[in-house]
């Protein structure tokens, strides 16, 4: 390749990650003029910028997809993992073929290439071809296989709800399979939760399952056929992790497990940080709690429609403050 044709994948990272912060509708003066300046400290910035800009119109006239990953991206704290895998694909877009996207990410890639997703606050309701309802909570990805001899649900990324169909179409009916980062569930004619936690890599994405009829078996990823030893059959009441370790401890449910189905978060003496965590996967932005009051326990039926009211409620049930530097960047802190 020429040098006209590459670019360094950093410098292209960058470029983008400035594209999207002034396309977030909070840009200020002050961050107009960093990016100023960023452009004139080096005519390789410059040459990226204007590359971006010169795919600008085509930008706005390719996939429905491609467009979605910009708009989260500019409406998600910088530092965030969801903000992170759009820029990385908004750039595996712009820039792939001219040497910049030497190393792609792969869950940024699986996430546009789903089958099904949800963005923030959204909840999705799907009616498979074999008669099972599947449930996409927020921030969710899945990937959707039906072929001859298996059903299959690949889970990219957050929380899903299966509740199995009959598959009367075959007979026998073909198994349901459920694919993690970490293993496989299949079902046994039932209804679960399986959930995947974010993380920098897909090693770390631990699952978990909680069952609430039914029963659905477990398979660590790896496991060899004829070892059964590693299998675990998680029962209707129970929960279970998946993770690089294998298949965690069977436990009981807990109160309100599943609740977002129905739009609502129970919490039974929760930790505020453990809390705050929660609410900020409906919610676009960045929500923080400081350390100093991440201690303090929230109980009660919050609905997810309107994370800012719940918000807004807490000064009044805890001794804490809400501020916020824009729509986007909220603090919950001490009080005073």
């Amino acid at each position: 390749m020429t040098r006209a044709t590459t670019f360094d994948a950093a410098i292209a990272e960058k470029a983008v990650e400035w594209w999207v912060t002034l396309q977030s509708g909070d840009a200020t003066e002050t961050l107009r003029a960093a990016c100023a300046r960023w452009r004139a400290a080096n005519p390789e910035h410059e040459r990226a910028w204007l590359h971006i800009e010169g795919a600008d119109r085509r930008m706005r006239h390719v996939s429905g997809t491609l467009g979605a990953a910009v708009a989260q991206a500019a409406l998600r704290a910088p530092r965030s993992r969801g903000r992170r895998m759009a820029v990385k694909a908004i750039v595996g877009a712009l820039f792939v073929g001219t040497g910049a996207w030497v190393a792609s990410d792969p869950m940024a890639v699986q996430w546009l290439r789903a089958d099904a997703r949800t963005g923030a606050g959204e909840r999705r309701t799907l009616r498979l071809a074999d008669g099972t309802t599947l449930v996409l909570n927020t921030r969710s990805a899945v990937h959707l296989s039906m072929d001859r001899d298996v059903r299959r649900i690949g889970l990219v990324e957050g929380e899903i709800m299966v509740t199995t169909g009959k598959d009367v179409a075959h007979v026998p009916p073909r198994p349901l399979i459920v694919a993690t980062a970490h293993g496989t569930l299949q079902p046994l004619g039932t209804r679960f939760v399986v959930r995947q936690t974010d993380g920098q890599s897909e090693r770390s994405r631990d699952a978990s399952v909680q069952v609430f009829e039914g029963a659905v078996r477990v398979t660590p990823r790896g496991a060899p056929e004829t070892d059964t030893s590693s299998v675990r059959i998680v029962h209707a009441g129970e929960q279970a992790t998946i993770s690089a370790r294998g298949v965690g401890a069977v436990l009981p449910l807990v109160n309100g497990d599943g609740a977002w189905a129905d739009g609502m978060l129970v919490a039974v003496d929760m930790r505020l940080d453990t809390f705050l965590a929660e609410l900020s996967r409906y919610r676009r932005g960045y929500l923080r709690c400081d350390p100093a009051v991440a201690s303090l326990r929230v109980s009660g039926t919050y609905p997810l429609a309107d994370i800012d009211a719940i918000l807004g409620v807490l000064p009044h049930a805890l001794p804490v403050s809400v501020s916020s530097v824009t729509r986007y960047w909220v603090m919950v802190g001490p009080r005073g």
